[in-house]
């Protein structure tokens, strides 16, 4: 064996080293960043304005207060997460994908919330004269941040996570419903336009930063692991919010988030699973509610009898089936386009029904445009929701009965959705959602299964209807249209469903929550309303089309070409084949 002393020695390869040395070492990026998210912490303990005219009283020195605070949360964001960047140890979970994406969205997000509170100040006050030093302070501070956009990208491989002890999972799973629950209500408790805009802009970019840092994907695989434990979690953490209000003041936007959420998911049955769209669904939810109204004990009521809610709820249900059914038989042949049609024709018919039902124009069973008032409280087993109780030492208003029972069939729809969805009619809905034509041709009966899927919608937006009904206290023909400014309408819950995510089970329920709270809170707005929220719902669409929390089919369907982009790699360099070889397999 000879060697060839020609040849030089391979040297070891430094570049690597190197490489891995300096994505180690502190980077001056991100030791700027986190210097601009300290400044606009420290910012808020300095006096913004001098006059209290402007809501929240940003005049004290030392003690932040009203938009102050979200300036606050958002400095210490960014001050954690370009250190989790650094490497410091104890802070490496917060950025499991990577942070430069998360710091970016940090940045502008304490940028856009900042801004917009010192800008506001001027605009409503008369001008820069009114702000005090921690105004300027605060409005240069948060540039600094800004150099995040200049790091360069340490998106890092999806890595198989350490194991972590069940008992630290469950905590992990616990705090992050309860930190979630304590955002959420913060939003909802917001008292003044102000303060929620700035929310809105931080909690925009907030949940995109940790989306992009792969904490959120992180803590999804943990849930995912221990499911029946995050159920749990995820119900405790609903079920405190009662006992966190002293007024009924936002219980009630709760109440009907809750009733809008429970009737979208019902028609992610329709739409999300079976891929069938449905424009008139809202007529479902109206059938509940006048079945139950009529038979509640209502003084308008055309039958005077008063059954047990149980008894309503079930009846109320059944109605809005058969009514699936008389719909849904004649009409599923039809197509795309046609069936929209169709069933927005249904939600029309059925307002215009009741409407006319008056005794003039019709029989006198609905008192038409006046509808049916004075429904009584539920009395389920001798508890009145009508009444306060006291439960844990705390006071619970009517109000909060009504959430907490809302709650509980929620719970029961999404029990109802999640079975459905892994049965096999599921999966049959999936794959006529899919292609008809393949799924009848492996033998699927496509009109059964869309029927199937068309009653069962029916039937949980029956379920909530007869709730909302004895919540509400009255049903109107004006409550069930197909478009309005106030949800629950077909438009708003077509909406829900695409937007949080179609054939998911959260997807529905955050976008129902996200569209009844917005508009709600951008009330201040007025003849301005619907021009914002409709250009909220146009940029979601266009940098989240596959809705908020999308299933993996549409995320790969809407991101294929970056999905692609990623797997693009060199060819790994091998030696030519035998070209007879070659010529054999090519000619085979």
């Amino acid at each position: 064996m000879t060697t060839d002393l020609t040849k030089t020695p391979e040297a070891p390869q430094e570049s690597g080293l190197v490489e891995q040395a300096g994505a180690k070492s502190p980077g001056l990026l991100h030791w700027i960043v986190a210097a601009g998210g300290l400044a606009s912490v420290a910012s808020t303990f300095l006096a913004w304005t001098y006059t209290t005219e402007f809501p929240g009283d940003l005049t004290v020195n030392g003690y932040p207060g009203g938009l102050q605070v979200l300036t606050l949360v958002a400095g210490f964001l960014l001050i954690a997460f370009a250190l989790s960047g650094l490497g410091v140890k104890g802070l490496g979970w917060l950025t499991p994908g990577g942070s430069t994406k998360a710091l970016q969205f940090l940045a502008l997000g304490t940028l856009g919330t900042t801004w917009y509170t010192v800008i506001a100040i001027a605009a409503q006050l008369g001008g820069i004269a009114h702000w005090e030093p921690g105004a300027y302070v605060a409005f240069v501070a948060v540039l600094i941040p800004l150099a995040a956009f200049l790091l360069k990208d340490d998106s890092r491989k999806p890595a198989k996570p350490k194991e972590i002890p069940s008992w630290a999972e469950i905590l992990i799973i616990v705090a992050a419903f309860a930190i979630g629950m304590y955002a959420v209500t913060y939003g909802i408790s917001t008292e003044y336009p102000e303060l929620f805009i700035g929310y809105l802009l931080l909690a925009g970019f907030g949940a995109a930063a940790l989306n992009k840092s792969g904490l959120v994907s992180r803590i999804s695989a943990i849930a995912s692991k221990n499911k029946q434990i995050a159920a749990v979690a995820a119900f405790a953490a609903a079920a405190v919010f009662p006992f966190t209000q002293a007024t009924d003041t936002f219980t009630v936007i709760a109440v009907q988030i809750l009733i809008f959420a429970t009737v979208a998911l019902g028609l992610n049955v329709v739409v999300g699973l079976a891929g069938l769209l449905d424009l008139g669904y809202v007529a479902f939810l109206g059938v509940g509610a006048y079945t139950a109204a009529l038979v509640s004990g209502s003084t308008a009521s055309a039958f005077d009898i008063q059954l047990p809610f149980w008894v309503a709820m079930i009846i109320g249900a059944l109605a809005s089936l058969v009514f699936g059914v008389i719909i849904g038989a004649p009409t599923l042949r039809l197509h795309g386009d046609y069936l929209a049609i169709v069933t927005l024709g249904f939600g029309e018919i059925f307002r215009i029904t009741v409407n006319n039902m008056d005794g003039d124009n019709g029989p006198q069973i609905t008192n038409g445009p006046n509808g049916i008032p004075n429904i009584p409280a539920l009395n389920i087993f001798g508890y009145d929701f009508g009444e306060t109780h006291t439960i844990l030492g705390v006071e619970l208003g009517s109000y909060a009965n009504y959430y907490l029972l809302m709650l509980l069939v929620m719970v029961l729809v999404v029990l109802v959705f999640s079975r459905a969805q892994d049965s096999r009619i599921g999966r049959a809905w999936v794959a006529i959602r899919e292609d008809e034509t393949a799924a009848t041709a492996m033998g699927i009966n496509g009109f059964r299964v869309k029927l199937i899927a068309f009653a069962l919608g029916a039937t949980l937006a029956g379920v909530a209807g007869t709730v909302q009904a004895h919540f509400q206290g009255t049903v109107l023909p004006e409550m069930y249209v197909f478009a309005g400014p106030v949800a629950p309408n077909s438009a708003f819950l077509l909406a829900a469903v695409i937007l949080g995510g179609m054939g998911t089970i959260r997807g529905p329920l955050l976008g129902a929550a996200l569209l009844f709270l917005i508009p709600e809170k951008l009330a201040f707005l007025k003849d301005y309303q619907l021009l914002a929220f409709g250009l909220a719902l146009i940029l979601l669409m266009r940098f989240r089309p596959e809705g908020l929390i999308p299933n993996r089919r549409a995320q790969l369907e809407y991101h294929e070409h970056e999905e692609n982009a990623d797997k693009i790699d060199v060819p790994e360099q091998r030696p030519p084949a035998d070209p007879i070889v070659g010529t054999s397999k090519a000619g085979a």
